[in-house]
């Protein structure tokens, strides 16, 4: 099997499974710009696509294949008139909370979906130069810590529905750091989380067997114009939005101190097309996030203010499978590809917003 030239030509073709989500329609332009073929593959999932049409949004020039990445038959029939120079690998199902309840249908997608890829690749002996994977915050769990005044890391595990009962968020006498993936190693609390590593794990292996190279971009929570308004795994801060824009006061789970690190789309998409074109990547995974953590309060806070709204109220429920803390050392990011956030939270909400209130017949949260 021979490997696509490395060269950036605009003759080389890019495959993007599930590129015709939120991510994928939102990095279309910019892979257009840079591939003379952009392909997609997706099954359009009424959970995201209600119609099951074609999104408006993806670029016009992207060729699009409805077909499930676990089905073996559509990726014979993708590879049988398409050879990538590159993948990108957005296909997966999301939700946290959900992966518990249907652990069976994200197993299916994001992991079986992962193999039956590279078994076709193998089958058609159609190896691509590069795949550049959409990973997640969630394969790190809770994940490290540090005592009070001490410099040792450790590993608190996942929160029990004991200590979530009586109100206890936070791991005694410690404070969170931030997920850098050179300093802190993975330990997922979800099954989502366990599947996205799963899927780390798989094209890791396989890339460095046949010397494809394998760009990990773990996002954090990926927000913005664009996001799905009838999914509702998708995230909080659409459905914040919707709230506050019915003069609903926004209710904040725990304590409302919850820390996040919210991602504009805008700066999702420039990492992932970045990565997909770069002369080279890096054999550890990147960190994709703003550079810096909100609470959720102050998130809901400021999308309250926006419309508003009355203030966000806490209601001391908790989600199971939902991490206390998470936000991104992006420092590594920066340094391999070049790339740094633009945006900061309020200019994001302002994007986020002003999107909602453009579109027609949005439903109340």
């Amino acid at each position: 099997m021979t490997h696509p030239p490395r060269s950036g030509e605009p003759e080389q073709t890019v495959l993007v499974t599930g590129g015709a989500g939120f991510i994928g329609t939102a990095i279309s332009s910019g892979l257009a710009a840079s591939f003379g073929r952009v392909v997609v593959v997706d099954n359009l999932h009424p959970q995201i696509h209600a119609t099951g049409e074609r999104p408006a949004e993806l670029h016009a020039s992207a060729e699009l294949v409805r077909g499930d990445i676990t089905d073996a038959e559509v990726w014979d029939s993708v590879l049988a008139t398409v050879t990538p120079d590159v993948i990108i690998h957005l296909a997966a199902e999301t939700g946290t909370g959900q992966s518990l309840e249907e652990s069976t249908r994200h197993t299916m997608t994001n992991v079986v979906g992962t193999s039956q890829m590279l078994d076709a690749l193998n089958r058609h002996k159609k190896l691509p130069r590069r795949i550049v994977l959409s990973s997640s915050r969630a394969v790190y769990g809770e994940g490290a810590w540090r005592r009070t005044g001490a410099d040792a890391l450790f590993y608190p595990g996942q929160r029990t529905s004991a200590t979530l009962d009586q109100a206890q968020w936070d791991f005694p006498d410690a404070e969170p750091t931030a997920m850098k993936a050179s300093d802190v190693f993975p330990a997922p609390v979800s099954v989502y989380g366990a599947t996205k590593l799963a899927q780390e794990n798989i094209l890791v292996a396989w890339g460095k067997s046949y010397g494809v190279e394998t760009a990990v971009l773990r996002l954090q929570n990926v927000y913005g114009p664009g996001q799905s308004l009838i999914n509702p795994y998708t995230g909080i801060m659409s459905l914040f939005c919707r709230m506050a824009k019915s003069g609903t006061s926004i209710p904040l789970y725990e304590d409302g101190e919850v820390r996040r690190d919210f991602i504009l789309i805008d700066d999702v998409a420039s990492a992932l097309v970045a990565a997909a074109t770069s002369p080279t990547v890096s054999d550890t995974p990147l960190d994709i996030g703003s550079g810096e953590f909100q609470t959720i309060g102050t998130a809901a806070a400021i999308i309250a203010g926006y419309y508003g709204a009355p203030q966000p109220h806490v209601t001391g429920q908790y989600r199971q499978g939902d991490v206390r803390h998470a936000w991104a050392d992006v420092s590594a990011a920066n340094e391999v590809l070049g790339w740094t956030p633009q945006y900061n939270l309020e200019q994001g909400i302002s994007r986020l917003a002003q999107w909602i209130d453009s579109q027609a017949n949005v439903q109340p949260a």
